[in-house]
């Protein structure tokens, strides 16, 4: 559990000490990629509590999501529909199922002790 935890840490930190802009016309892409790559990072910390955490998975998971929602907003761009709100929808709503089952988690392990 410790490891995507840690992963995310380093990526925020990183985020706000290195000085990297990403132009705005990227910004609609970059947020569903982020969208996606938190969805991974949170599935991780869900399927390390239940103990059947893989770092394949994990990995291609990360990288596969994001440039599938990436790929999926440019592509609804450039024909002119809003393809974005699939990804949005999907990985929105896996975010929140995957935080309210890690929260189930942690309040049971509390509840125990």
């Amino acid at each position: 559990m410790l490891i995507p935890i840690f992963g995310l840490i380093l990526g925020i930190l990183f985020g706000l000490i290195l000085p990297f802009k990403i132009p705005a016309i990227y910004s609609s892409y970059m947020s569903i990629a982020v969208l996606a790559a938190l969805d991974s990072v949170f599935g991780g910390i869900r399927s390390n509590m239940e103990q059947k955490f893989d770092s394949n998975i994990f990995i291609s998971g990360f990288f596969g999501n994001a440039i599938l929602a990436a790929l999926l907003a440019y592509v609804g761009d450039r024909l002119g529909v809003p393809l974005y709100y699939a990804a949005i929808f999907a990985f929105g709503t896996r975010l929140f199922q995957n935080f309210a089952i890690i929260r189930r988690h942690l309040l049971n392990r509390i509840m125990k002790k």
